[in-house]
């Protein structure tokens, strides 16, 4: 957002309460300011029209027409930054997938706060970055994200994502959306040193980008995705001799967490080498391993995502880092690689020229 001008809200949503909630908790917040309510969206379009809005939040579930339909008539006749806002996004499987790809900006969870938050607490962190869209081309419905992501790979995005039990079929489906030209991703999977290497080989088979275990040295490159491997060291990621180059490293040094590689040191090093440049993802597992390190990270100015407890084998890791205020969305196993797509594009939409 440019100068001190406020972005200006419609809020949209079937239910009084929710909508004198939204707007209270808005607000406290300066950076944005409401400056009209809709029950339905037919009203929504005539404030639309009237007002012109910097953001839209829209609930999913109205009257006569839900909020994707909207959204698709939207992004269609009068694109522009829209946050879902509905308590469906963090346990419809899919919903979250389908508003991506029809150019929803942002998303946020009506059941997203942890203990003792305000209602609606970091809705307007969602509208602010929803905002910094404006201006951009719209995402055409049903675009591929494959070519909206493509941007995101000349700006230096790096994705960082931790795993445990559970997360050799997790991982899977994160990357089965990947494109052939993903951002630079770098993963450990907490296993035997044995299993890591036939674990990036069938990883490599089933999904478009490149899969491999990441060698000392090895220069991150888009469309290729490096697995830690497993046993007696960790994978750090450290800068190279350009700017903008990111390098893999693999330190012999005591466990961590238990563990080594470990989670906690890959995101301690995206923290300190990639910062707001990077996304952070924790999945499914047991105990806490990541859970300070997607902290540095989203400290640091990373977008962090964690897998919610529904879709878990085992809710621990998401969970630990969840409670420790490390995860800014949690979402559905189903909808997690759409969402690293977007805040990948959303990277690039922000710093690419």
């Amino acid at each position: 957002m440019s100068g001190s001008k406020p972005l200006t809200v419609v809020v949209v949503d079937d239910s009084l309460t929710t909508r004198a909630l939204i707007a209270a908790a808005l607000k406290r917040d300066l950076r944005v300011k409401v400056v009209g309510t809709a029950g339905t969206p037919f009203e929504a379009r005539d404030l639309i029209v009237r007002l012109n809005p910097d953001v839209l939040t829209l609930d999913y579930e109205m009257p006569s027409m839900n909020g994707l339909q909207f959204l698709e008539k939207i992004m269609r006749l009068r694109p522009m930054p829209v946050v879902m806002v509905s308590g469906r996004l963090s346990s419809h499987q899919g919903l979250v997938e389908q508003a991506l790809r029809m150019g929803a900006a942002e998303w946020y969870s009506k059941m997203a706060l942890g203990s003792g938050e305000e209602p609606f607490a970091g809705l307007g962190d969602a509208i602010v970055r929803a905002g910094a869209t404006k201006g951009q081309p719209a995402v055409s419905v049903g675009g591929s994200l494959g070519a909206r992501v493509m941007a995101a790979t000349k700006t230096g995005t790096v994705v960082g994502i931790g795993a445990s039990t559970g997360g050799v079929e997790a991982l899977t489906d994160v990357l089965e959306h990947f494109p052939k030209d993903c951002p630079a991703t770098v993963i450990v999977q907490h296993m035997p040193k044995q299993f890591s290497e036939s674990f990036a080989r069938r990883l490599d088979r089933v999904v478009k980008p490149d899969v491999r275990l990441a060698e000392e040295g090895d220069v991150l490159k888009p469309g290729v995705v490096y697995v830690a491997p497993g046993g007696g060291r960790h994978l750090r990621i450290r800068g190279g001799v350009r700017p903008g180059e990111y390098v893999c490293q693999l330190v012999t040094a005591p466990p961590v967490n238990g563990h080594r590689p470990s989670v906690d040191e890959l995101f301690y090093s995206l923290a300190a080498t990639v910062g707001k440049n990077a996304v952070g993802v924790i999945l499914t597992g047991m105990e806490c391993d990541g859970a300070q390190g997607l902290l540095a990270m989203r400290h640091a100015g990373a977008c962090t995502i964690g897998q919610d407890r529904a879709s878990s084998v085992i809710y621990g890791m998401p969970r630990a880092a969840f409670e420790l205020g490390a995860v800014d969305t949690q979402l559905p196993l189903s909808a997690i690689g759409p969402a690293i797509l977007n805040l990948c594009e959303r990277r690039s939409l922000e710093t690419y020229p």
